[in-house]
């Protein structure tokens, strides 16, 4: 093997809002032996609010602190903690929504992107967000795809992908008003979202993954009686993906395609829009679902939960999304080479940078 076969990912761990269950799920995964035997972590966040999460998750962190300044960055017990030292817990009310916990995550998130994006990270992942504290530190927050494609420089911006117990869903358009829905279901969008389905799912070790694509309208249009898109989009669509090479059927009715997915005749549903994929797969599964942002140069995942800020800080979040969010992570990131001291001097940069920016 080579040295890059058997070197371990780095994933860039962002602490999310500090009112919820984030700080103790990031705790928890620092203890969680599954996990830290998948990669090494990059924790981004503040020392002081992690071990809050910590006590309340009833664990104990056992990873070395890199502050801004040092000049090395020391991942050989497989994490190390960024203390960031931008948040006082005493600032922490659980269970409320503020711009000054979305302005945490929003910094660690920006950090652990930028990690990614310049090679010192070899993936992005991050416990929950809340969405109205994120739009209180940044009013034109619409959604995490928006600031990764903005932090990367990316040409396109990517897709979300809701992955549980080995079913994808992937979806041709997501946070839109429903009533503009149908605008936005093209030939073209949906031939780019299959293929990006496809490679997303083979990096992520299925080799030949079969599609099915659902339809927009209520029993796929039931042959043009409620509405043609099937006919006259979606149908052409495949066929398209289809003459690529891809492994890929419909369009099926979307109240019946989760159960054949279910029963093994799939392994990816593609759906027209952002409920009708996350309502069945959150059903399915919800504390086990994970959403990955794909058509990156690096894997960006998270558990597909909120911040659950009714049991924040009573020790009972389950783990089990969060740490399946790492598992893909560390299956789909291309390990680099840094150096421990060129790691630490990124990482220099890039706190710096951003820390500037978030003041």
């Amino acid at each position: 093997m080579t040295d890059t076969e058997t070197r371990r990912p780095v994933i860039a761990l962002a602490m999310g809002d500090p009112a919820g269950i984030s700080p103790e799920l990031t705790a928890k995964i620092l203890a969680d032996d599954e996990a830290r035997s998948a990669a090494d972590y990059i924790v981004i966040g503040d020392r002081r609010v992690l071990d809050a999460g910590a006590r309340v998750a009833g664990v104990t962190i056992d990873a070395p602190v890199w502050r801004p300044g040092d000049d090395h960055l020391d991942l050989t017990g497989g994490a190390a903690i960024a203390d960031l030292g931008h948040l006082d817990p005493s600032a922490v009310s659980l269970g409320d929504a503020t711009e000054t916990g979305g302005r945490f995550a929003l910094t660690n998130f920006r950090t652990a992107l930028r990690l990614a994006a310049a090679g010192a990270a070899d993936a992005a992942t991050f416990t929950p967000f809340n969405k109205y504290a994120m739009r209180l530190a940044h009013p034109a927050y619409d959604d995490e795809i928006a600031i990764i494609t903005e932090e990367t420089g990316a040409a396109e911006p990517g897709r979300e992908f809701n992955v549980l117990d080995g079913l994808w869903n992937a979806r041709v358009t997501s946070h839109v008003p429903l009533k503009d829905v149908a605008s936005h279901i093209t030939k073209d969008a949906i031939v780019a979202g299959i293929a990006l389905t496809s490679r997303c799912m083979v990096e992520a070790g299925i080799a030949k993954p079969r599609i099915a694509v659902a339809g927009l309208n209520p029993h796929a249009g039931d042959g043009g009686n409620f509405g043609r898109e099937e006919i006259d989009i979606i149908a052409p669509a495949v066929a398209e993906a289809q003459a690529q090479g891809l492994a890929v059927e419909g369009p099926f009715p979307s109240d019946t395609v989760f159960l054949r997915a279910q029963r093994g005749d799939f392994d990816a549903v593609q759906t027209m829009y952002h409920d009708q994929g996350q309502i069945a797969m959150k059903l399915i599964g919800f504390d086990r679902g994970v959403t990955l942002i794909g058509g990156y140069a690096f894997p960006v995942c998270t558990p597909a939960h909120g911040t659950a800020y009714d049991i924040a800080g009573k020790g009972i979040a389950n783990l089990g999304a969060t740490r399946n969010a790492m598992l893909i992570a560390a299956r789909m990131a291309k390990p680099s080479n840094l150096s421990p001291r060129d790691r630490a001097g990124r990482l220099n940069e890039i706190v710096a940078a951003t820390l500037a920016r978030a003041a």
